[in-house]
C-alpha cells in the first residue's frame, strides 16, 4: 500500500505532443511531502489548459501536505529508515 494519494483531476492529462506522457501530483498522507511525477518519460509539454489543471494540483496538495504536517509531531514528519 502505498502512503501517497494522487490527484484524480490529473487523470486527463498527457504530453500534447500525443506520446502518452502523464503528469502525476500526489501527497504523502504520512509526512505531508508533495510527490511531482512525470511518467514515462524525462519531460512534458502542456497545452495551457493541462499546465493550469497541474498548477492547481500542486496548490491543493501543498495545502494537504501543511494540514498533514501541521498535524505531525515534528519528530514523524520524514519516514523512518526500513
Amino acid at each position: 500500500m502505498s502512503a501517497f494519494a494522487s490527484d484524480a483531476a490529473l487523470d486527463d492529462v498527457r504530453d500534447t505532443t500525443g506520446n502518452g506522457t502523464e503528469v502525476d501530483v500526489a501527497t504523502n498522507l504520512l509526512t505531508g511531502a508533495v510527490r511531482l511525477s512525470i511518467l514515462w518519460t524525462q519531460e512534458i509539454l502542456l497545452s495551457p489548459e493541462d499546465a493550469a489543471k497541474v498548477a492547481a494540483a500542486l496548490a491543493r496538495a501543498a495545502d494537504q501536505g501543511r494540514q498533514i504536517s501541521s498535524s505531525k509531531p515534528a519528530e514523524h514528519c520524514e519516514p523512518r529508515p526500513e
